[in-house]
């Protein structure tokens, strides 16, 4: 399966479970007006909303180059993952400010086994649909799907701590329903500004992960013909990487050797999934700007 066609099948699948989370938790909360089951149903709801946004953004991204977007559309699905956490945030503060309010105003409801069958089992859901998210989101090296798995393994914990509240409840401790809607709200922002940092660097042109530097420069010093490798610049450009680096390499070498060498890297680097373009600078010998160990 291609990239377009996986990634629109995970949005899909998201908001199909988010929506029918939603409806369910919505249920239990008319029936027994428990707040921790009514602040997960608003989060199932905000997580339904940002779905069909991603649904729709992926559409966007997997669109193939044209002449406006030479390098395809994938540079705007950072800004998916940006939207996604504006929503995820808001969600939380929706849902902190109805915990506030039923503490102060002494209101607590006992959820009762209905609350916690759709809450426990939405913590089951969410741990296999987290799980699903992230190795998907790895596979196709995918931003918005990495954010939709984080806000699904926070999921999980607001599940949990919502559950806990409304078994405090049971017990003959209402007061722990609110505390725990608080406590819910708490895990939804947390992971809204999680996504957040986790996409700044896609924006701002930031560095790859170390391990990633590393590949680069031993795939360009893998080339027999290739002495050493330095000013090189790898950077984000969206959730793609591209790479510009100088080789030095033996000034006598003929043009159609020098191009085989430089064609020879740049494909070796193109390899590396995350990468989408490679920029290379022939370096001869003779003309004295090979640099030592130090200064690369």
């Amino acid at each position: 399966m291609n990239r377009a066609a996986a990634l629109r099948r995970v949005g899909l699948l998201v908001l199909a479970v988010n929506l029918v989370l939603a409806l369910a938790k919505g249920g239990v909360y008319l029936a027994t007006g428990s707040i921790a089951v009514g602040s997960e149903a608003v989060n199932s709801v905000a997580d339904a909303v940002y779905s069909i946004v991603v649904v729709g953004g992926l559409y966007v991204t997997t669109q193939p180059p044209d002449f406006d977007h030479p390098h395809g559309h994938e540079r705007i699905e950072p800004f998916v993952s940006l939207f996604v956490a504006i929503g995820i945030i808001g969600a939380g503060l929706a849902v902190l400010g109805n915990a506030i309010r039923s503490v102060l105003t002494g209101h607590a409801a006992v959820g009762g086994t209905g609350a916690i069958g759709v809450l426990a089992g939405a913590a089951i859901i969410k741990f296999l649909l987290y799980r699903y998210c992230l190795r998907m989101s790895k596979t196709y090296h995918s931003p918005a799907i990495e954010a939709t798995a984080l806000d699904n393994r926070a999921d999980v914990w607001t599940a949990v701590a919502a559950l806990v509240g409304v078994m405090g409840g049971v017990a003959g401790y209402p007061f722990l329903d609110p505390i725990a809607g608080g406590l819910v709200s708490i895990g939804i922002i947390y992971t809204g500004l999680e996504i957040v940092i986790d996409n700044f660097g896609y924006l701002v042109g930031g560095a790859p992960p170390e391990d990633l530097q590393a590949e680069i420069v031993e795939r360009a010093l893998s080339h027999p013909a290739v002495n050493g490798v330095h000013d090189v610049v790898p950077h984000y450009v969206g959730p793609e990487i591209d790479v510009s680096l100088h080789l030095e390499i033996e000034g006598d070498r003929s043009l159609f050797d020098a191009h085989e060498i430089e064609t020879d890297v740049v494909t070796s680097i193109r390899d590396i999934p995350e990468i989408d373009d490679v920029f290379v600078h022939l370096d001869p010998k003779e003309l004295g700007e090979w640099k030592n160990d130090q200064e690369r």
